[in-house]
């Protein structure tokens, strides 16, 4: 793409070559495991390095291609990998630059699937992980140690919403020669560039925001140096990652109207936080973009925007006042994943998920995800949903 042209632009025609598809707007469905070459000279021409073109479905076809580069033009990095899901993402990269014996700093409020990682199959293989505060910026420096390999970073974080001073952290990693790596899923690498900021590898969970309609698994690891590129791509191949072409179809698809759709969850996220702001029941709003959010500061100085996805907390009330409010929603739904077209809510108690920080709000934390429902309906019903709580309904 042209270097001059705007992130909506890229979004439309990044990853598309209609010359090369018949005429096709869109980029194909692939489905494919093997490859045929036509003569042997061909074939061993492939196996110099079978990552470019279409050499075996586990590899790649012009499906995962398309996307992947796509994913990469988006988020300004070198190249980017499919794999199976946004966790397969951060373990695969994981895996790729510690062994035996390293030692891994992870963010304390990081997403829990990781940190059981972390603590189940990293500490079988004799990783040492240390968690850290998300709020630690340069003070991360006291933590690192002679074997320290990989920073890990998630900003914000999950369910908590601590943004992270990333600068300050890359700059101290690469005075010791550490790669740092970014979840960086909450902005869908659209309002966040990490390259920007000293990121080496940054992970999506494509299932969310990029796909957009709740029926993709799919992750992305893109790099920032061809360097790292081949050996995520090497360790993908080894573990013998691959993709469905049709998941990765339904992602390019959904990447084309990503701006229009973070737009309008950005939007209504908004305003429904001022309003559960200035709710009596709430005692602390969780959103990047509210001086209340830890990081609030570093949000407005390196992010471009804010998502659909926040928590708040509220005052202490019984349990099956909570169980009232949330089995009765009419709009917000339970469910795990998030950055589709539907609103949902989870309960979430942080302090089991903390190690580094003791998490001392005594309060109730609620995580939405704001969806493209009429943002006037998911007020009314959480209005309703609060007079549950307090026994008006």
């Amino acid at each position: 793409m042209k270097k001059n042209e705007r992130i909506d632009t890229r979004l439309i025609h990044t990853g598309s070559n209609p010359n090369k598809q018949n005429g096709a707007v869109n980029t194909p469905v692939y489905r494919a495991s093997t490859v045929i070459f036509p003569t042997t000279e061909n074939l061993a021409e492939a196996l110099k390095f079978k990552y470019d073109k279409t050499f075996y479905g586990v590899h790649g076809t012009p499906s995962s291609f398309a996307l992947e580069e796509a994913m990469a033009e988006i988020e300004g990095g070198y190249r980017a990998i499919s794999v199976s899901s946004g966790l397969a993402a951060i373990t695969t990269a994981l895996i790729t630059f510690l062994n035996t014996g390293d030692h891994l700093l992870m963010v304390d409020s990081v997403y829990g699937p990781t940190r059981n990682f972390c603590d189940t199959v990293l500490k079988k293989f004799g990783v040492e992980t240390t968690y850290y505060d998300p709020m630690a910026g340069s003070q991360i420096k006291n933590l690192i140690k002679s074997e320290t390999k990989v920073i890990f970073t998630e900003s914000p974080g999950s369910y908590t919403f601590e943004v992270q001073d990333i600068p300050q952290i890359t700059k101290i990693a690469k005075e010791f020669g550490i790669k740092v790596m970014m979840d960086n899923t909450w902005s869908a690498g659209f309002y966040y560039k990490p390259f920007n900021f000293g990121i080496d590898i940054s992970i999506q969970a494509t299932t969310k925001y990029q796909a957009g309609h709740s029926d993709v698994i799919l992750g992305h690891i893109i790099s920032k140096s061809e360097e790292d590129w081949l050996k995520l791509k090497t360790m993908t191949s080894n573990l013998g990652q691959a993709v469905a072409p049709d998941a990765c179809y339904l992602a390019l698809r959904g990447l084309r109207t990503l701006s229009v759709r973070l737009e309008q969850h950005q939007e209504s996220a908004l305003t429904v936080a001022e309003w559960l702001k200035n709710r009596p029941e709430v005692i602390q709003l969780l959103h990047p973009a509210f001086e209340s959010c830890p990081g609030h500061d570093i949000w407005k100085r390196d992010f471009s925007g804010s998502s659909g996805l926040f928590s708040f907390i509220i005052q202490y009330v019984q349990p099956e006042k909570v169980r009232n409010m949330l089995n009765n929603f009419q709009y917000f739904k339970m469910g795990f994943s998030w950055g589709g077209f539907e609103s949902l809510i989870l309960q979430s108690d942080p302090a089991k998920n903390r190690s580094a920080v003791k998490w001392e709000n005594s309060g109730l934390l609620f995580r939405v995800h704001i969806g493209q429902e009429d943002v006037q309906d998911l007020i009314s019903d959480l209005k309703i949903g609060f007079d549950r709580l307090s026994g008006k309904e």
